[in-house]
């Protein structure tokens, strides 16, 4: 959780420096259990709307997927923003330009290359959009797990 508020509190319009795997697909994970939460609390108290139904002969079946909700939608909105930055940061951790984004407009296909773009280890060290937001992680990915408390460590 505190790596969703990372992105909504701290970093809501950022869209310059670095944001790790771990950062963003957390984000991704958050806000798609409180979409499901909040769609779910729609449905229960009767806060959802009916879209104007589709008269185009073969695609009946997209009616039953044009009901919405106002929290999820309110929701969804405050997000945005967020969502688009901490992509455009996810992009620039492995060395990209903001706009690969746009990949995820282009249908199938473009959902599979920003994915792949989404989920490749960041560049190790320093590049062009700022400092590793791993700093020396890299090198022992355990770093932060080991303390004095740990009563299993030797030391």
């Amino acid at each position: 959780m505190e790596w969703y508020l990372k992105v909504v509190r701290d970093n809501y319009a950022n869209f310059s420096g670095r944001a790790r795997r771990k950062e963003f697909w957390m984000f991704i994970l958050f806000n798609i259990i409180i979409s499901w939460g909040l769609s779910l609390l729609d449905s229960m108290l009767g806060f959802t709307y009916q879209a104007e139904p589709v008269n185009v002969p073969g695609m009946e079946w997209v009616q039953s997927y044009q009901k919405g909700g106002y929290l999820s939608g309110f929701y969804s909105l405050a997000v945005l923003i967020p969502t688009i930055a901490v992509g455009v940061r996810r992009m620039h951790d492995i060395g990209k330009s903001g706009w690969n984004i746009l990949w995820w407009f282009v249908c199938c296909i473009g959902w599979i290359i920003f994915i792949y773009l989404s989920v490749k280890e960041g560049d190790s060290g320093s590049n062009e959009y700022g400092a590793d937001p791993k700093g020396g992680e890299n090198n022992d990915p355990f770093a932060d797990q080991r303390n004095s408390h740990n009563p299993f460590t030797n030391s």
